[in-house]
């Protein structure tokens, strides 16, 4: 369960009109807090973030599931979370312990600084060159707004 704090910044993302991937980032976001704070682990960076995902889904957040080029299971699980948006259906007490069981043996260093830029480098690594360079151009952009 997402905390009202989380829940409330989304919110106030989609008032602000930012897109759904900007509101579901504060779901990401927690999740890496939790896992710092060491209430869980992960197994990596891209099983945080996609815990993150799927909480962020599930309470509501319009994300699209993934594009063609993911697993067929993970299409729909994305499917499925979304699905279940506003439906507070109680899950089974022993799945749900066994899950966190199973996240508290994942280790603590998926939400490492480290961990994350290895993350970005890597998905950045697989967007065409122009992608990336409109992405850098509109860091500098950005930057210069802020030194200004």
């Amino acid at each position: 369960m997402p905390e009202k704090r989380t829940i409330e910044r989304a919110r106030t993302a989609k008032r602000q009109g930012k897109s759904p991937s900007t509101q579901a980032g504060e779901f990401v976001h927690e999740e890496i807090e939790h896992i710092r704070e060491g209430q869980h682990g992960a197994r990596s960076a891209k099983q945080a973030i996609a815990i993150g995902l799927s909480k962020a889904r599930r309470a509501g957040v319009k994300l699209p599931p993934p594009p063609k080029s993911a697993s067929e299971r993970t299409k729909r699980s994305a499917k499925r979370d979304s699905a279940k948006a506003g439906k507070a259906t109680k899950p089974s007490a022993a799945r749900s312990r066994a899950a966190m069981q199973a996240l508290k043996d994942e280790p603590k260093v998926a939400a490492s600084h480290e961990a994350l830029s290895r993350h970005a480098k890597a998905a950045a690594r697989r967007r065409p060159a122009k992608a990336r360079k409109a992405a850098a151009r509109k860091a500098a952009r950005t930057r210069a707004r802020r030194e200004g």
